[in-house]
């Protein structure tokens, strides 16, 4: 089989903006070697391993890779919302103190307040007895007092914000009366509701149709344009990374893998496995009749036994399988402009010959 064809990204409906001035100033959160296991009586779960990344100030962090890669359990690290049997080790810094190991007095304060997130499943992560309005008054009445007038029309504001039409009639309904992409709006809505510095997103445009999908990340680019807020956009939805994020982190079996701004990871991916994935893509310029899409073979590893050396090495068709690649765990290395890569051949991958596996 020959090498997949990259794709042109350039036909992608959005364009990526341009990169903050990450020297002028500090960042907003550092997450230095975080890990997170998950004893079972298998064995222990890595589902997060040595993952370390910086995020500045009104900047979009994206996220992506395979079900399974560690991007949600990142998430709920970050904010403490593991489960008590989690073994999280490293360091989350935020506002001068380490998150990580912090009592749930210290936490609770900054969840929900300073950082915020949009979970997957709206419809599951509001309650289905309380209108809508009233979840998300009880979101900001949490962290602040507010007469019951001025708190009405902070939750009407924030309707409108996100683009809920009717803000002051809907609400009094009750999320079963809004449609799927109404209530993750209204998801974002209460994330918004106190102007958090960090906006944590986990998958928030999956299941909504693509027209859906453009409006709620346009709510998203104006809430930043309002608030300056540090966006971290979790999604295996490459498209969504290219049209709304500075910077993209890829991860694969609980690690990252690649690195660095969207164009330089996009048009000139330098670890096998980004490459995959946007081969993967399919394409507007080009006709598959009797083709079909490239995929990448084999599936994920188990998080409890990971393969020696480098985890994507049974998948990958650049991979030396008598030496370096199964015996030598690859790290980060600079390949050039901010981007690294976790990949024992990622300055001359161009020149290695490709083996299907």
């Amino acid at each position: 089989m020959s090498d997949p064809e990259l794709p042109d990204v350039s036909h992608m409906a959005y364009s990526a903006p341009q990169l903050p001035d990450m020297h002028e100033s500090l960042p907003v959160l550092s997450v230095r070697g975080l890990s997170v296991d998950f004893p079972t009586d298998d064995g222990v779960v890595h589902a997060v391993d040595d993952l370390s990344f910086d995020l500045y100030q009104g900047e979009t962090l994206g996220i992506v890779g395979e079900s399974g890669s560690g991007k949600s359990v990142t998430s709920m690290a970050i904010l403490g919302l593991l489960p008590k049997t989690a073994v999280v080790t490293g360091e989350v810094e935020f506002g001068g103190m380490n998150l990580v190991g912090a009592g749930t007095k210290t936490i609770r304060p900054i969840r929900g307040d300073r950082i915020a997130m949009v979970f997957q499943d709206a419809l599951a992560s509001l309650n289905p007895v309380f209108t809508v309005g009233s979840q998300i008054a009880e979101a900001i009445k949490v962290h602040h007092d507010m007469p019951k007038d001025t708190l009405h029309d902070r939750v009407i504001e924030l309707l409108d914000i996100v683009g809920i039409p009717q803000p002051r009639d809907r609400a009094n309904q009750y999320p079963h009366e809004y449609s799927g992409g109404m209530r993750q709006r209204a998801m974002i809505a209460m994330a918004i509701a106190n102007d958090p510095e960090v906006l944590i997103a986990d998958e928030p445009t999956t299941a909504l149709d693509v027209t859906i999908q453009a409006q709620i990340l346009d709510v998203f680019e104006r809430i930043q344009d309002r608030t300056r807020s540090a966006i971290v956009l979790i999604t295996h939805d490459l498209g969504v990374v290219a049209g709304v994020a500075e910077r993209v982190m890829v991860m694969y079996a609980g690690r990252q893998v690649e690195r660095g701004s969207v164009d330089e990871v996009f048009y000139n991916p330098r670890h096998p496995y980004t490459r995959g994935l946007l081969a993967s893509l399919p394409r507007l310029d080009r006709r598959y009749e009797n083709e079909r899409l490239y995929r990448i073979t084999g599936q994920p590893p188990s998080l409890i036994f990971l393969p020696t050396g480098c985890a994507f090495h049974p998948r990958c068709p650049y991979a030396d399988l008598t030496g370096i690649c199964v015996n030598k765990r690859p790290e980060l290395q600079d390949v050039g402009a901010g981007q690294q890569s976790a990949c024992h051949f990622a300055s001359t991958l161009d020149d290695r010959e490709r083996v299907d596996r």
